[in-house]
């Protein structure tokens, strides 16, 4: 396996289909959009996405007693 890491969301596969009907002009698909966000805009959701995730599994717990009617 090799050390490069690529990303989950598609980019590469998009670079890949540009590069595959490019007509030989360089061409960036992507502008001058960055996916990467600011320490300090991260810092920013971190608590707000931790709090979603324990309601999503225990959403999640509810659900999966109710369905199998293991509810106390």
């Amino acid at each position: 396996m090799s050390g490069k890491r690529t990303e989950a969301c598609g980019r590469c596969g998009l670079s890949s289909v540009v590069d595959a009907t490019s007509d030989g002009e360089p061409r960036d698909p992507y502008g001058d959009a960055r996916i990467e966000v600011t320490e300090s805009e991260l810092r920013a959701v971190s608590g707000h996405v931790e709090l979603v995730g324990r309601a999503k599994r225990r959403l999640d717990s509810f659900a999966e007693r109710f369905a199998y009617g293991k509810l106390r």
